[in-house]
């Protein structure tokens, strides 16, 4: 790749929570970043509404200073205020006739392409040349919105970003259930911390440990209520070893999220080889069967979660059979290897686009 040439690739901070960062992140360690010059351009971050304008407005000036070498523009967004902040950086290199990808990574068709916005994502999809998904549901739910033609879609799952030692009837496993991810109604928190109430009434001696920033003080309040707060546990957001500790250690990894694009947290469970309970939301049912490799239940349905949380603790052996899914799947759909490769092939089809 010529070196004059980069890929400026427009995301949130690299210490913004999420799963877009992570994403980015783990294509920055890949082959692909050094061979296409790809550089980071910060769009956002985790602060104060100022630092936030401000932090915007560094980054459309970085953005522009590189423009000029710029063959490809890269740029992720998701929900409606990611898709106007996004919508500056994009203009400017339509009107410079820049090669646009955008890399959509919304948790719900509603609130975006068929809400509000719609008219705003219709004319970001339809002017880029390439729009990236997360799985085929998506797709499916842009050609539904925008038409068939309109659109060139591309169906890129994210990666797991590393395949970590995972452990088998591991004597060492702690009894508890994991839960990571932001703490909010979407996510169904609420949900799990009631039903891991009824599993407690057959199994007194499991946990459930909650990872994620949040509504912390609801999901404290919650537990009280249910008088289960000497067994649930809050960390708030977690990186580093103490992640690395806590996957290592769970046992079983619940998301009883009402909608998603494709869940990072699912991604981090089966790369430790953990079993996972989760609703059949986003992109989960382009990839995972209900009892085959995962465990799926309906977003609220708070007595199927208990039963299907009660299942995998009293069954070793349907736990191992999802936790044998779980490392195949992160060793084949969902290696970072194989999906690099393929973000390299859009990227060289749109770089020989004439």
């Amino acid at each position: 790749m010529d070196k004059k040439n980069i890929v400026l690739v427009v995301a949130p901070s690299k210490l913004t929570k999420g799963g877009i960062t992570s994403v980015v992140k783990a294509y920055e360690q890949s082959f692909v970043w050094n061979k296409w010059n790809c550089k980071w351009i910060e769009s956002t971050i985790d602060k104060s509404t100022i630092y936030k304008i401000l932090y915007f407005l560094i980054g459309i000036v970085k953005y522009l200073f590189n423009l000029r070498k710029a063959s490809i523009i890269h740029i992720h967004l998701s929900e409606s205020t990611s898709a106007i902040r996004k919508s500056f950086f994009f203009y400017i290199a339509f009107f410079f006739k820049k090669k646009i990808i955008l890399h959509f990574h919304a948790f719900s068709p509603n609130s975006t392409i068929q809400g509000k916005y719609k008219t705003l994502y219709r004319d970001l999809f339809t002017k880029s040349n390439t729009v990236i998904v997360l799985s085929q549901y998506w797709k499916d739910e842009i050609v539904n919105c925008f038409g068939e033609n309109s659109v060139h879609i591309e169906i890129l799952f994210n990666p797991c970003n590393k395949i970590y030692e995972q452990r088998i009837n591991d004597e060492n496993k702690i009894k508890y259930i994991l839960y990571a991810g932001a703490l909010n109604s979407r996510k169904g928190y609420a949900d799990l911390i009631k039903a891991f109430s009824i599993v407690l009434k057959k199994h007194s001696d499991w946990k459930l440990v909650l990872a994620g920033n949040g509504e912390i003080e609801n999901g404290l309040s919650i537990a009280k209520n249910l008088n289960i707060s000497d067994k649930t546990t809050f960390t708030g957001w977690i990186t580093g070893e103490e992640k690395d500790t806590l996957f290592r250690d769970a046992n079983i990894f619940c998301l009883p999220s009402y909608n998603e694009g494709f869940p990072m947290a699912v991604l981090d469970a089966i790369s430790y080889g953990l079993p996972v309970i989760t609703t059949p939301v986003g992109g989960i049912l382009d990839v995972f069967t209900d009892s085959v490799d995962v465990s799926i239940f309906e977003p609220g349905d708070v007595e199927t979660l208990a039963k299907k949380i009660i299942e995998l603790i009293e069954d070793t052996e349907i736990r191992n059979k999802y936790i044998k899914a779980s490392i195949n799947h992160a060793n084949t759909t969902f290696n970072i290897a194989a999906i690099v490769k393929k973000l390299d092939l859009i990227y060289l089809e749109l770089q020989n686009k004439e």
